[in-house]
């Protein structure tokens, strides 16, 4: 677990094949521009590993535009790389009506 101030994250996996593996990230606090980059190296060394990454931000109370751009950088990254499928779920009420007022809801959610 890594821990800052404002930000903090867990991590479980499950599964031992990547048909089965399930990685997810739990998030907590506030994902911004000094907390964005450990989330994103985090994440990006998951990617190689496939299966599902279920990034979880029931817990994020606040994102700004340098968290956003960290979890479209990541899922383009998913997507190029191809070997994972990666999930964002249970996003609060203020972090996906500012995913919809900049129309990436769609994207991120699928």
């Amino acid at each position: 677990m890594a821990e800052t101030s404002s930000f903090r994250y867990e991590v479980e996996k499950s599964g031992e094949s990547r048909a089965d593996k399930v990685t997810t990230v739990r998030c907590h606090g506030r994902l911004v521009s000094e907390t964005s980059a450990e989330v994103k190296e985090l994440v990006k060394a998951l990617l190689p590993e496939g299966g599902r990454i279920v990034i979880d931000l029931s817990d994020v109370s606040y994102l700004d535009s340098s968290g956003l751009g960290t979890l479209v950088g990541l899922k383009a990254s998913a997507i190029k790389q191809g070997l994972c499928i990666l999930e964002f779920v249970n996003m609060t009420p203020r972090v996906l009506e500012l995913m919809r007022m900049t129309n990436l809801a769609q994207l991120l959610a699928s």
